[in-house]
């Protein structure tokens, strides 16, 4: 009799131990260079890169635990967050040198993948990175489709603003109709997005140019930094701030999802 309750309540104990598991789920990342972690390019970051950094490289100092609280639509007690976006990449190209195989084959359910390209899909006079507006529509297809296959959460996020164009001290849209053509498949399939291309360029514009030229894209003077020793003139890419700002941006779209 004896054995039998130590045995029912190794039990219970067992039970309650594992229903108090933390839940994890993994975050990934797939885009260009204004996503990626340049810190992760297999290179001295602070001399061969810095400041350059990608607003994925900021995101995950806003999804630790406490800050998840905020985002319904991440039911986890912690996220993994894996960068995968690498520069010059566009939706066909990301796929075409196995990068999309790399992430989907470690896919699990209940994981979340967040896509981010139209930067280098317009490139038409770079034609290893264009891609037509159908074109890039049925990769992104592709991308949630299989996403969803793995059980799986796609989340689409139109291309972060350029610091051009301005006019009348407003900034507009350098991306002509690819985020218009990501938020018609979102429509279509149903798929979460954050319009960062609108979000970010109201944000620019409340900073003023002046402000978001020196601080937050890759503007630099001569000497500053041991990367940089000529300077830049880089109105894409972001400096830490620039990056901390838009992955707040995307930090408070994802609060946003229901």
């Amino acid at each position: 009799m004896k054995a039998f309750k130590l045995y029912a309540l190794l039990s219970i104990s067992l039970t309650f131990i594992a229903c108090n598991e933390p839940k994890v789920s993994t975050l990934w990342l797939m885009g260009d260079s204004t996503m990626t972690d340049y810190a992760n390019y297999g290179e001295d970051y602070m001399t061969e890169r810095y400041p350059q950094m990608g607003w994925g490289q900021a995101l995950p100092k806003f999804l630790v635990p406490d800050s998840l609280k905020n985002i319904s639509i991440f039911d986890v007690d912690s996220l993994v967050v894996v960068n995968k976006a690498r520069g010059g990449r566009s939706t066909r190209s990301f796929f075409e040198e196995g990068r999309w195989d790399e992430i989907y084959n470690q896919l699990k359910p209940g994981d979340f993948v967040i896509i981010q390209f139209g930067h280098n899909d317009a490139s038409e006079s770079k034609q290893e990175r264009y891609v037509s507006l159908p074109g890039y529509k049925e990769f992104l297809r592709l991308y949630v489709n299989q996403t969803r296959q793995k059980g799986a959460t796609p989340i689409l996020i139109t291309s972060v603003c350029r610091n051009y164009p301005w006019e009348n001290d407003r900034l507009g849209n350098s991306h002509g109709d690819y985020p218009q053509a990501m938020m018609e498949v979102a429509e279509e399939l149903d798929v979460y997005l954050i319009g960062l291309t609108e979000i970010s360029a109201n944000h620019f514009t409340l900073m003023g140019r002046d402000y978001v030229t020196v601080n937050y894209f890759m503007n630099l003077p001569p000497g500053k930094f041991v990367a940089y020793p000529e300077g830049l003139t880089d109105n894409t890419h972001f400096q830490p701030e620039g990056a901390d700002a838009v992955a707040r941006l995307v930090y408070e779209g994802l609060q946003g999802l229901k």
